[in-house]
Parts: structure tokens; sequence; C-alpha cells
């Protein structure tokens, strides 16, 4: 039932500007793929903006935990937020607030959330949950947040810190239930909550535990993810040994490979983008260090850096030879899997 209502909830976002604009990318990027040739029509359906790099964990596949980020670090602005919104509010139809970092540390993320929301626009983010204390859950479900993905990578201390360093399932499972709370307080059909859950080798054997956590405490579903692994040719301790959970798979030789074939074509770069925190436009989630950069908002509008040069120039390199760019070789799509 809850699938149900999120999916009328994101309908009823919809209007005909975005639905004219969706049609339009869906064509150009088949006709695209079709010719070879990189055409762009409309504006992006989706967007990533990243409200902060900054995290209060240590997860060891991110630059965020890792504290390891080559590129500026820090917190977006609400005032540059809703100025970048408003370019794209008419067209856009899904946001997510999200990219790197833990979303709560921005002092004023729920307040761009509200905004967005009252925009009209389908709205998400990402939290590994150490932040939702009674106050903040309430907050959460007034902003009008749409969906709210919580991490939760082990149904025991010991499993999930041995992923999610420094972290505390107690408090993931005192803020899933301060959220749920003030859902049922507020009578509130948003937002919908989902347990994210990033199979490991040292997780595995919990996946079942936490689907059935997630029904005990009433959270709309359960998505299993798979890891992405940067050192992962010589094999790794994290590389799940259920194979469906992997996105590699042992060669004969004993290395390690990618399972995604890489075809020469990737939706993400004609529906969505990433903002970085301080306007740096790049082209999807794999960039972590922003180092594709395509534009940057706080010098041109993001009309004029979509359909660009550099972006169309990124768009011909992938429908020539994706499996040379370095971000597309890593690259969960295709290995996705849901519970």
């Amino acid at each position: 039932m809850g699938k149900i209502i999120d999916g009328f909830n994101f309908l009823s976002k919809l209007n005909i500007g975005r639905i004219a604009n969706a049609i339009k990318v869906l064509s150009s990027f088949y006709l695209s793929k079709w010719t070879g040739r990189a055409i762009q029509w409309g504006e992006p359906i989706s967007i990533s903006f990243e409200p902060t790099t900054a995290c209060n964990l240590g997860c060891p596949e991110c630059p965020s935990g890792l504290k390891q980020f080559t590129r500026a670090t820090g917190n977006l602005t609400s005032e540059f937020f809703r100025s970048t919104i408003d370019q794209l509010k008419n067209k856009l139809s899904y946001l997510t607030f999200y990219f790197q970092g833990e979303p709560y540390i921005n002092p004023q993320f729920l307040d761009m959330v509200r905004y967005a929301s009252g925009n009209g626009i389908y709205t998400a983010t990402s939290t590994n949950a150490h932040f939702l204390d009674d106050c903040n859950a309430r907050k959460t479900i007034e902003s009008g947040l749409d969906r709210l993905i919580i991490s939760i990578d082990g149904t025991t201390q010991d499993v999930y810190e041995s992923y999610r360093v420094n972290g505390n399932l107690v408090k993931v499972i005192e803020g899933t239930k301060n959220i749920l709370k003030w859902k049922k307080k507020l009578k509130s059909k948003t937002p919908y909550v989902i347990f994210q859950f990033l199979v490991v080798q040292p997780n595995e054997h919990q996946i079942n535990a936490v689907q059935k956590l997630a029904k005990e405490l009433g959270v709309n579903a359960v998505k299993l993810k798979t890891a992405q692994v940067y050192d992962y040719k010589n094999g790794n301790e994290l590389i799940p040994t259920i194979d469906k959970y992997s996105r590699y798979r042992k060669e004969e030789g004993g290395k390690y490979t990618i399972k995604n074939p890489l075809e020469n074509h990737c939706w993400k770069l004609w529906h969505s983008c990433v903002f970085t925190w301080d306007g740096r436009v790049v082209p999807c989630c794999f960039d972590k260090d922003a180092k594709h950069f395509l534009g940057d908002l706080k010098v041109n509008s993001f009309s004029h850096i979509w359909h660009g040069k550099p972006y169309q120039e990124f768009r011909e390199s992938l429908l020539r030879s994706r499996s040379e760019i370095d971000i597309c070789k890593n690259c969960s799509e295709g290995t996705k899997v849901w519970a």
C-alpha cells in the first residue's frame, strides 16, 4: 500500500510542463542511442543537490567518511539553493538531497526541503539517521519530504559498525521510530521510508533479519544495494559471497572484474545530473570528487551548462566508448538489486 501511495504522490506533482519535458528528454535519449550522436532536448527530470560534504561516520569506501576529498568541502547555502531551484522548478520532477556527506549536518537542510516541496517537486534524501532526534523527526515530516532513505547495514552493533565505522545502531533505530511516530501523529502520508542495506560480506547473513526488522518497525520498504569497492581486482573482504548481491565476478585466473558490460549509452546523462554544494555541475553520483567538471552554476545559468559544449562532448565520449571513462568503470547500472 505504501508503494502505491508513494507512486500517486509522485504523479500528483506532475504538470504539463514537467510531462512535456520528460517526453523531450526520453525522445532525445533514444534518438542519441540509435544514431550514436549526442542529441539533448529538454532539461533534467531529476537532479541530486549536495547539502554538505561533512559526515559523522567513517565508512571505508566513502570519500566523505575517509575525509579524503580532493575538492573543496563545505555546506550548501539556502540562498544559492533557492536561486538554482528557481531556474529548474518548472521542468524538474525529482530532487535528491544527497551526493556526499550527511544531509542533516547542514543546519539549513530542512528549510531547503520545504522550499522545494513548496514548489511541487518530489523530494528525497539519504541519511545515516544519527540526527533524527524527536525535534528533527517532526521537522522532517513538516518539511514535506517525500522519501527518506535510511542506511542500515547491519542488525547487530558489531556487524553494523564493521562498515558504518563510528556508527551507533541504537541511534539508527531510534531515529527511524521517531520519524514513524511523527508521521503517524501528524497524519502524514510522507515520507515513504526505506531501509537501505548495503550488502557486503560481513553483513550478507543478515539480509533476512533487516527485512524482518523493517516489517516490525513499520518501514515501507527495504532496498538491498550492491557495494562499490575501489580495490576489487585482487579480491576484497567486502565483496559478498552471494553472487546476486555483488557488482563483481571472479575470473578463471583469480582476478575480479565488474559484471556490468558497460554498453555505450547511459540514461543518467540525459535525464539527471549532480550539483555539488558550491555549484559545480558533474555528470553523475559516481564522480565523487567532481573531476568531470561540466560547468559552474555561480558563473553560468544551468540551461547554458546543460546544453553547452562540455556536456555535449561528455555525452559524445560516452556514446563512443563508455568503458574509457573512469567513473563508468565501477558503475552499478545493470547490477542493481531490490528487495
